[in-house]
């Protein structure tokens, strides 16, 4: 007995104590019907999808390893391309480096025997200012060309890749094709049409359907 009905008993008598004690059961019962309408947390079970065509595996892989090949393709050739253009650029460059070097040669001789003209002195200076922009420019060219080859050479590692998910696929295959050979029978499944799936004594009389099957299936996968 809890204070309460003892405070209760010496107050009013025995009725306020069944009236408390009936509170007191309304009470745990309502706490306890709480506690079976808190549902279940599911987040860490995991249920095989269904065999349909949206989660076949083998299929999206294969899906995979073609468009990756694709992509990779059109990657290198995109890049193929700029290394070439970035070749053209450097070359034209060098047409243009040859030019300024002759003009610097004759604006050297200029100077040379007319010292006292300045405006050749002062040509020979833009000429040696040029020369080395386009020499930049040349470096800066066959800097890209290498990146773009070490870019090309990281780009293999792509068909690698695909290489490696393809020798999972044959793998998969493979298995697949061993348990089916593993659990093959002498009989034909066209003449399994009429075979006993219970037997009689079971307690289950009712017979098991492919939906039964697959709930099973979805069971052990949860555990």
């Amino acid at each position: 007995m809890t204070q309460e009905e003892l405070d209760a008993l010496m107050v009013g008598g025995l009725d306020e104590v069944d009236d408390i004690e009936s509170a007191t059961e309304e009470s745990a019962e309502d706490n306890a019907s709480e506690k079976e309408d808190i549902p279940e947390n599911d987040d860490e079970k995991v249920f095989p999808p269904p065999a349909d065509e949206k989660h076949k595996v083998v299929a999206q892989l294969d899906e995979v390893t073609k468009e990756s090949e694709e992509k990779a393709t059109q990657i290198l050739d995109i890049m193929d391309n700029i290394s070439a253009s970035m070749a053209d650029t450097v070359d034209e460059l060098n047409d243009v480096m040859n030019f300024l070097e002759h003009e610097k040669e004759l604006f050297t001789k200029l100077s040379e025997k007319f010292p006292h003209i300045q405006t050749f002195k002062e040509e020979l200076g833009r000429v040696n200012e040029m020369i080395e922009k386009v020499q930049k420019a040349i470096e800066h060219g066959e800097s890209t060309q290498d990146e773009i080859m070490m870019a090309m050479d990281i780009m293999q590692y792509q068909d690698i890749h695909r290489q490696k998910i393809e020798r999972v696929i044959n793998i998969m295959r493979a298995l697949i094709k061993y348990m089916n050979r593993l659990f093959e029978g002498k009989i034909d499944d066209s003449q399994r049409v009429k075979s006993a799936k219970h037997i009689e004594g079971d307690e289950n009389e009712e017979l098991v359907s492919e939906d039964d099957i697959e709930a099973l299936i979805a069971q052990f996968g949860a555990k």
